[in-house]
């Protein structure tokens, strides 16, 4: 079987999401990436780097520059015609180009996948990861989008993989890009981070916010997350998100303070190696995922922890 991952960049470097749908996309059998930017010879070459990988399809067009689905969707659709299977990291851009490739298949997407069980058989979260399905496709292509942290990274030296320009429909006329406002920071980010701090809507608002969490993250040289409750009170940007409306991450160490643990936020983040739980109210749902769980006031327990550390 033959697959096609697409790899997520942002014209000069490959992200780190590529690398986890590669490893799930290796299970299936031989590897292609599709890497479409406009001048990102610099990300086919990085790419074909990636053990495991075959072959990196290089599609160069100023209509790819900023990954619009409804240019980027037909040059896959096209170079299915040689593929048996289409993997997206399921990030916001892998979620917006996969369900269009799928509609222009006429196939059914299989979203998210925790593991690969066989050629066409695979296991996705269901009721925000309380339970796991086992699905099976009966079509003859595979569109799927990859749940990043449930599978390990490829490595991204070893590879030796030949690159080979292609061309494909460019410019749809349906959308255009008007632009951008990215978050800048020094810390992690999210989904890459070894350590997460994320904080709740216990901490009143942003300045205490501030106050208690970013110290103790900037000790730990962590990246810095949020509860769903404490980004609609407008404690932080949105892109701090942590939950099944936000990011889904799997750190190292994951440190909740003040978060009493609503479901959709154990989505995003039961899969971390080691939780610990900050909390005053020892009935929190968050205790019942943590490996290790303190009952104390966080303003009295954030700041000692932060002078200790």
């Amino acid at each position: 079987m033959k697959t096609l991952v697409w790899v997520e960049h942002n014209n000069a470097h490959v992200k780190d999401a590529t690398l986890s749908a590669v490893t799930a996309a290796g299970k299936l059998g031989e590897v292609h990436l599709l890497v479409a930017g406009s001048g990102c010879r610099a990300v086919a070459e990085e790419a074909a780097k990636i053990a495991g990988v075959g072959k990196v399809h290089l599609a160069d067009n100023a209509a790819y520059e900023h990954s619009l689905p409804e240019n980027v969707a037909p040059l896959v659709t096209q170079l299915m015609a040689d593929h048996d299977a289409f993997v997206a990291p399921a990030t916001t851009t892998g979620k917006n180009i996969a369900p269009r490739v799928a509609a222009m298949l006429d196939v059914m997407q299989l979203s998210d996948i925790l593991s690969v069980e066989g050629d066409k058989t695979f296991t996705r979260p269901i009721y925000a990861g309380n339970a796991i399905a086992t699905v099976e496709s009966s079509d003859a292509k595979l569109v799927i989008t990859v749940r990043g942290t449930a599978f390990d990274k490829a490595d991204a030296e070893g590879g030796s993989a030949a690159i080979e320009d292609v061309s494909g429909p460019a410019d749809a006329g349906t959308s255009s890009f008007v632009g951008q406002e990215l978050a800048k920071s020094e810390r992690p980010e999210l989904t890459s981070a070894k350590v997460i701090v994320s904080g709740g809507r216990a901490l009143k608002d942003a300045e205490t916010f501030q106050e208690y969490i970013m110290p103790l993250a900037d000790k730990l040289g962590a990246g810095v997350g949020a509860s769903r409750a404490a980004v609609d009170a407008g404690y932080v940007p949105n892109d701090y998100q942590v939950g099944q409306t936000g990011k889904i991450v799997a750190p190292e160490v994951y440190i909740a303070i003040g978060i009493s643990g609503a479901i959709q936020h154990l989505a995003g983040m039961k899969d971390s190696k080691t939780i610990i739980a900050i909390n005053k109210d020892e009935d929190a749902p968050i205790f019942q995922v943590a490996d290790l769980g303190l009952v104390a006031d966080l303003f009295k327990a954030v700041p000692e922890l932060t002078e200790k550390l």
